[in-house]
């Protein structure tokens, strides 16, 4: 299943492989506790869907995270610089799952809503401080 959300910021994909990483993802999402480590390109998270490791995965236009120890197989991207519209960036959220309990979904509903909000707000911060 896939779950989409649009971000409003002017935010190009260096600025994204650059600030958007395992260390800020508490900042940007509220659905995300803490980080219990991090070593750049893999740590653990504490989230609301419980403790995970978590990969980070710079991509064309920006970053890929994944749960690799989800049963879901949960992953999201966050992108910009791409057509069709190169100046938005895009949130894309997938899951390995046709069909999802109602609770799941909407604990996923929030977890995009939540870093749509949260990084929004937190590169328009970085760029108010520039």
């Amino acid at each position: 299943m896939e779950f989409f959300a649009r971000l409003e910021p002017d935010i190009n994909s260096a600025e994204l492989q650059q600030h958007l990483t395992i260390a800020a993802l508490p900042r940007v999402c509220e659905s995300i506790d803490n980080v219990m480590e991090d070593h750049g390109s893999s740590g653990r998270i504490y989230c609301i869907w419980g403790e995970f490791a978590i990969n980070r995965e710079l991509i064309k236009g920006g970053v890929r995270f994944s749960l690799p120890g989800c049963p879901n197989n949960l992953a999201w991207t966050v992108t910009t610089d791409l057509p069709p519209v190169e100046e938005q960036a895009v949130i894309h959220l997938t899951v390995n799952r046709q069909q999802l309990d109602e609770d799941f979904k909407e604990s996923i509903d929030m977890f995009v809503a939540d870093l749509q909000q949260g990084i929004a707000q937190y590169f328009t911060q970085l760029k108010a401080a520039c």
